[in-house]
């Protein structure tokens, strides 16, 4: 299990939400599409009533430079029955500044929603086969060592592809790395030398190394590149503006934006507030480089819910949890097309993706029916740690709360 499948769950414990029998149950067979019948009917909406304003409030409180978890957030709530915004802490702890609600930020792993609904789009169109291999799309990639693997078990995770190599798993690795540039090709041809690590359909293992080959399957498919598919498909048509993509050397955010902060233990005992805000990010690309705001996120999130962004026949594979256990465990899985199914523990199911790079973190989801959606950006102190968010957890909780 990988440090970023490792952080993934504890963010679930946090909540005290669970993928759960239920989820393996409502569930089709492993790789199947679930039918969007269902879809058509039209019931009451899952939450109605308005955000409880005092439990949001209270989950970003008291946020800054002395704060355990983070030094700052800023929220986003939204549904038919109102919508609440918010900020809290400081955007620079030198100079007690107060947090930009408004900048933009490191959205991690949120790109594999982005770069999800570009392919569920390829496919709504008949020029990508979800049953296909990759192999067929991508010639001479993979070594005669690897069963075919569909193009659906990349964006579900259950392709049973190795990952890549990376510098490590510690903040002090991944520092000293910062400015590294990866081609992405050579992360594929670097896990797919290791050979399989189960076989296809067999398990669910989040990797990144499914979305990099999905970057690489769109770049083919398009004729253009990643960056450029994506902005002409979901960021142009839907204004988003403060969204972008880093690519392989552009280290800096821009814009307005909140410094971003690892808090690193010192040998005299103390804690130094490391400003990680400066990264390259090449190593993440179609896997989790974007960059955003939450007002693009929230825009992003209530056209792809409300199935503006990917019809709703293949908006469903969002939604659909593939019939396996996570790769080592018994515990069901619980990952979908480009996001997560979760339940709470009154039972509302909530879908959505986080993501976390150095010093941000952020998330994006909510109800099926699009009743109550919530994005957030939290600058953490440890945004990798494999702890639980705790104030993602609050500000999930006090979103989805009914």
């Amino acid at each position: 299990m990988n440090r970023t499948t490792r952080t993934l769950i504890a963010t679930a414990l946090v909540l005290g939400v669970a993928a759960g029998p239920a989820a393996a149950a409502q569930a089709g067979p492993a790789g199947a599409t679930v039918s969007s019948s269902a879809s058509a009917q039209k019931p009451a909406p899952l939450i109605s009533t308005p955000p409880n304003a005092v439990a949001l409030e209270q989950s970003i409180a008291g946020l800054g430079a002395d704060h355990k978890y983070a030094t700052a957030a800023a929220v986003r709530v939204s549904g038919p029955a109102g919508e609440w915004r918010g900020s809290s802490g400081v955007s620079d702890v030198r100079t007690g500044a107060a947090a930009i609600a408004d900048g933009r930020f490191r959205a991690g792993s949120v790109t594999k929603t982005f770069t999800a609904a570009t392919v569920l789009q390829l496919a709504a169109e008949r020029r990508i086969d979800l049953d296909r291999s990759v192999q067929e799309y991508l010639p001479g990639t993979f070594p005669d060592t690897f069963e075919p693997i569909s193009v659906r078990q990349l964006l579900n995770y259950t392709s049973g592809i190795r990952s890549a190599d990376g510098p490590g798993d510690t903040f002090q690795a991944q520092w000293d790395h910062r400015f590294d540039v990866t081609d992405p090709r050579a992360q594929i041809a670097n896990a797919l030398a290791k050979g399989p690590e189960s076989r296809p359909g067999e398990f669910q293992h989040y990797q990144n190394i499914n979305y990099t080959l999905l970057g690489v399957l769109i770049e083919r498919v398009t004729g253009t590149t990643y960056e450029k598919a994506v902005g002409q498909r979901i960021l142009r048509p839907l204004g988003l503006r403060q969204t972008s993509f880093p690519g392989r050397t552009q280290t800096r955010i821009p814009g307005r934006h909140n410094t971003g902060y690892q808090a690193v233990p010192l040998a005299d005992g103390t804690t130094e507030l490391r400003d990680v805000t400066v990264w390259n990010q090449s190593d993440r690309w179609a896997a989790g480089d974007i960059i955003s705001s939450t007002a693009d996120l929230e825009r992003f999130t209530q056209a792809l819910f409300a199935g503006r962004i990917v019809p709703r026949q293949q908006l469903e594979e969002m939604f659909a949890v593939p019939e396996v256990f996570d790769f080592g465990t018994t515990r069901p899985a619980s990952r979908t097309a480009g996001m997560q199914r979760l339940v709470l523990p009154d039972g509302t199911e909530v879908y959505g993706k986080t993501g976390a790079r150095p010093g941000y973190s952020a998330g994006i989801g909510g109800a099926k029916d699009g009743s109550r959606l919530v994005v957030y950006t939290i600058n953490s102190k440890d945004a990798k740690s494999e702890e639980p968010n705790r104030v993602a957890g609050a500000i999930v909780a006090a979103a989805m709360a009914k």
